[in-house]
């Protein structure tokens, strides 16, 4: 599952790695997104591993069964509080949640001057503070949140 897809970049690898009869269910706001997602997706042969959802990422995965082996977090960073919760209920035992964008441009370390800072660290907080998951950051691009859940 994978939350704030954009044009499914991410999940497109995602796509490529599982097995023929997995699915990776993408959201995002954007139907243009959608239809680029599909079209990259069906050139690749892959159109019938996904799943493409417009609309609210946290409203569309309250309506999504699960469990799921993965969840990828790259909503609105105001809402990543929001997501840890809420995912850990939609991932399996021994399923990872990965988040985006946790180093925030080196910001996190300062004294936090915005909105977007202040849910960030809120968020770390929580994957390191959960006796739920297992956590780590990944000091990889802008940094990557990885949780495993017990």
């Amino acid at each position: 599952l994978e939350l704030g897809s954009g044009f499914g970049y991410s999940a497109f690898w995602f796509a490529m790695g599982i097995p023929e009869d997995g699915e990776v269910h993408c959201t995002d706001f954007s139907a243009k997104n959608k239809e680029k997602a599909e079209t990259y997706f069906s050139r690749a042969g892959l159109l019938d591993r996904i799943h493409f959802h417009v609309g609210d990422a946290l409203e569309i995965m309250e309506g999504l069964e699960g469990p799921f082996d993965i969840i990828l977090n790259d909503v609105q960073k105001t809402r990543y509080p929001e997501v840890f919760d809420r995912a850990l209920k939609k991932l399996r035992k021994g399923g990872l949640l990965i988040s985006d964008n946790v180093l925030w441009k080196g910001k996190v370390v300062d004294v936090p001057e915005d909105d977007t800072v202040r849910a960030i660290l809120q968020f770390n907080r929580m994957m390191f503070e959960s006796d739920e998951v297992v956590s780590s950051i990944l000091p990889v691009r802008d940094g990557l949140g990885v949780c495993l859940k017990k």
